[in-house]
């Protein structure tokens, strides 16, 4: 087996990337460990237009179940804060068949395949590299010039490649249950001690199943379920409105702060292997499909050129940063400045918010992708009065 390229992790990031880097001329062999396509799934489902557009793919897809356009903020003290968008700012959607999808789309293009087939290790050779494989429990060599590694938190391409960790992982854990919501079109977010270092959800799929679950701090909490039958028994916004079944289960991590470094010689990483993960919301989809793109154009263009050098590569760390690079990083300043928050911190400021001209603003700037729109909107001058509340309520949490 030889290839000019292979990508490890047949995911959204990984079937995109695939998918770029057969347009622009390689050819990709695509491997995934699992049997099935979109499985396990570990992730909310829950995604912004922007996310969908930068898939290449239409909303009128199967893949849609649900239509969002607002939210439900919950503070500590039961107090509803409700954001109306008015229009959908978001879709829920089945995570197999969103992945079926894009991996269809790789096919389309000319990439080749191979699930049920496990990535051991890479040996670097003069002019190409050799990947250890278990294909069906089978040991087998594909020789390669380029290795796109899309394989999740858990990375073994950015291990064998030497390109460090995350900063952070928060623990996640969502189950798919009989729920009564009060708008189906509406999530509900319950930020404080109900889940710390990050927030609790639900996330309609219709009127009467929702998703419910939550995040915490994978080092400080690393004990999700319990917070999630903690959050189930005990608040009182949720109690007696979900069921005793369990449709589906989600387990999973949510990488959050980019690698340092996203290439060597001969790699690239991408998604969450490297940290493309908004911090605001856990959300990887969006910045991981943007990041797709740009490391399937680098690495067939570095084939093409015969440079997979990182000095060559390091076009496509460039590129992603400057893409995406500083909303990330504010991203990630809001979730520390978050984490700092008490209880008693989280009423204050949404008790701040709770105005006409605040929920307007957010209801007409906010974006589940590009957070950055609403924050710099605030910032304005012509907001500076309405935003004293709010400010003051972060100057004595962070003080």
């Amino acid at each position: 087996m030889e290839y000019d390229m292979v990508v490890a992790g047949a995911g959204p990031a990984g079937s995109i990337a695939a998918k770029y880097a057969a347009l622009n001329g390689a050819n990709v062999l695509l491997i995934e460990e699992h049997a099935a396509i979109g499985s396990p799934v570990e992730c909310t489902g829950l995604l912004g237009t922007r996310a969908i557009s930068e898939c290449d793919l239409d909303p009128c897809n199967d893949f849609i179940l649900n239509e969002i356009s607002g939210t439900f903020v919950y503070s500590p003290s039961g107090q509803c804060f409700d954001i109306d968008g008015k229009s959908a700012k978001a879709y829920v959607v089945s995570r197999k068949a969103l992945d079926k999808k894009l991996f269809s789309d790789a096919i389309d293009a000319g990439v080749d395949v191979s699930l049920r087939t496990k990535l051991v290790n890479i040996i670097w050779c003069n002019d190409h590299q050799e990947l250890i494989v278990l294909h069906n429990g089978i040991k087998k060599k594909i020789k390669t010039r380029m290795v796109i590694g899309a394989d999740g938190i858990k990375s073994k391409v950015a291990k064998i490649a030497g390109l460090g960790n995350v900063k952070e992982i928060i623990s996640g854990i969502q189950i798919e249950t009989p729920y009564r919501s009060k708008n189906s079109n509406f999530v509900e977010v319950f930020p404080g001690s109900v889940a710390p270092g990050f927030f609790a959800w639900t996330v309609p799929v219709n009127q009467n199943i929702s998703r419910i679950g939550l995040g915490v701090n994978g080092i400080e909490s690393p004990n999700a379920l319990e917070y999630l039958r903690s959050f189930l028994n005990s608040n009182p916004n949720v109690i007696g409105r979900h069921g005793d079944s369990l449709l589906d289960v989600a387990i999973g991590g949510i990488p959050l702060g980019p690698l340092k470094r996203t290439v060597s010689d001969g790699v690239l990483v991408v998604g969450d292997a490297a940290g493309q993960v908004k911090p605001t919301s856990g959300g990887g989809i969006y910045p991981g499909a943007i990041c797709a793109k740009i490391a399937g154009k680098v690495a067939a263009d570095s084939v093409s050129d015969e440079d997979t050098s990182s000095d060559y590569l390091c076009q496509y760390e460039q590129k992603w940063r400057k893409k995406i690079g500083p909303e990330l990083e504010m991203g990630m300043k809001l979730h520390e400045l978050a984490e700092k928050f008490s209880d008693d911190d989280w009423n204050n400021l949404l008790r701040s918010m709770d105005n006409v001209h605040m929920k307007k603003m957010i209801s007409q700037y906010g974006d589940i992708d590009k957070p950055s729109i609403l924050v710099k909107e605030m910032l304005t001058l012509r907001n500076s009065f309405h935003l004293m509340g709010p400010l003051k309520s972060v100057i004595r949490a962070v003080l």
